[in-house]
């Protein structure tokens, strides 16, 4: 956010200035490009991002943002750490990083009849534009709880290009109309196709994954029970013998090697989602039904800063970008507060029961959930505003995070550690396609006027 600020600081005049408005004409003809607006009379006005260099530096700020909270969480999860507890921490930081972006940007300078400042605008007789930003949140909220699971059953990297084609595939084809296709249909729809091959090769690449663990796991259960071959995977949990250390006399179980079969079965035993004996349908149906809600959240937050459905009454100005993200939040930090506060104690998937009382007192790992939170929650918003500058059918160009993902889900995690050759292969058409897909996504940018 503060580096944003650093790049569009306008440069100074290298010489002396005979008037004020001399001062004023010279500001003028820079501040289209840096965001910021300055009249002599009025004073500063607020920083609303304009140029596609600006646009750019938003959306990269946020690829890298949005690609690394999901590595967090999953970390927290393998843990052991109840996702709920996870997600509650998440969600308070997720809101403040909303509260802190309106308060600051939303509040520079003076507030006007055609850009009000966020606090003005919270008077306003603004509900229509204010519902379609809480309906956003609502469906990323609920988008974000069931990605907590698919991580678990099918990995972070397959889940995040899986959500993230869907969301660009849907997604992107509505803001097209929705900013009444200022983006090069001949540019990004071919982005769009690649993004759906990518779905397609995700899809593979966990089926493959799940194989080789199979394999391993089976190769396993034959050296522990001298040839007897296991077919329900589920009975390997605990198969893991406790060695003893000699001098303290505490069984202890040595650190096994990423991708091996005691590697999976040390991270089962230690996960607080247990996955061995289900189908790997269930993994890919939350995938898909989280990939859905994604699709969702930006046309609905597009429709409440642009009002292309002219629900605002004659002479109420739209959402600026910052009061929007601030009711977006909102929705989001409360629909994230029931469901998991009811899965404390109604939890899924047979997770243990938890209360408020366990989660308060659970600081294990807290302060990396909060920080996820912050991460997602500036993500988002520097996806927002660079949307609101180039289009959102570009700014979903930020659902290149599962590059960021897979690079933390293979470093942190040993995915795909041992692999088959199959899967390397499947997982590196995958990313090829990607990369392709966003920077044809990208090369689409247009600019609002």
């Amino acid at each position: 956010m503060f580096f944003l600020l650093l790049l569009s600081s306008p440069p100074r005049p290298k010489f002396p200035l005979s008037s004020d408005m001399e001062f004023a004409e010279i500001y003028s003809s820079i501040s289209p490009r840096i965001g910021y607006v300055l009249d002599t009379s009025s004073g500063l006005k607020m920083y609303v991002v304009e140029s596609k260099g600006g646009a750019i530096a938003c959306m990269l700020l946020a690829l890298f943002f949005l690609g690394t909270w999901p590595a967090i969480m999953t970390l927290l999860e393998r843990r052991g750490r109840l996702p709920q507890h996870t997600y509650l921490d998440y969600t308070i930081t997720n809101l403040l990083a909303a509260v802190i972006i309106a308060l600051t940007f939303g509040q520079i300078g003076k507030s006007e009849p055609g850009m009000p400042n966020f606090l003005t605008q919270l008077s306003q007789d603004n509900w229509p534009c204010v519902l379609f930003a809480m309906a956003g949140g609502v469906v990323l909220s609920v988008g974000n709880l069931s990605t907590q699971y698919a991580w678990a059953f099918v990995g972070l990297s397959v889940t995040e290009v899986i959500t993230s084609s869907i969301t660009v595939v849907i997604g992107t084809t509505l803001n097209y109309f929705l900013d009444d296709k200022i983006n090069n249909a001949e540019i990004l729809f071919p982005g769009v196709g690649c993004f759906l091959v990518a779905v397609c090769l995700g899809s593979a690449v966990h089926s493959s994954n799940a194989a080789d663990n199979k394999a391993k796991l089976r190769g396993f259960s034959n050296d522990y029970k001298d040839g007897a071959e296991t077919k329900d995977i589920s009975e390997l949990k605990g198969a893991l013998p406790n060695k003893e250390d000699p001098e303290s006399g505490i069984g202890t179980v040595e650190e096994a090697k990423a991708g091996t079969a005691d590697f999976l079965i040390e991270l089962e035993n230690r996960r607080a989602i247990k996955v061995f004996g289900k189908s790997t349908w269930i993994g890919l149906a939350i995938t898909f039904f989280a990939g859905v809600c994604f699709s969702l959240f930006s046309p609905a937050f597009n429709l409440a800063t642009n009002d292309q459905w002219q629900t605002l009454k004659a002479g109420v100005p739209h959402l600026v970008v910052y009061t929007a993200f601030f009711y977006f939040s909102v929705s989001c930090f409360v629909i994230a507060l029931i469901l998991n506060i009811t899965f404390l104690y109604r939890p899924v998937l047979n997770l243990p029961k938890s209360s408020l009382k366990a989660y308060v007192k659970d600081w294990d790992g807290r302060g990396w959930a909060l920080l996820a939170g912050l991460l997602c929650g500036f993500g988002n918003g520097l996806q927002f505003m660079g949307g609101q500058a180039a289009g959102y059918a570009a700014a979903d160009a930020v659902q290149a995070l599962p590059l960021v993902s897979t690079f933390w889900g293979v470093l942190l995690f040993g995915e795909y550690r041992k692999s088959s050759r199959r899967t390397y292969v499947l997982l590196g058409g995958m990313l090829f396609m990607f990369i392709a897909a966003v920077g044809v996504l990208m090369a689409s940018s247009g600019h609002r006027k």
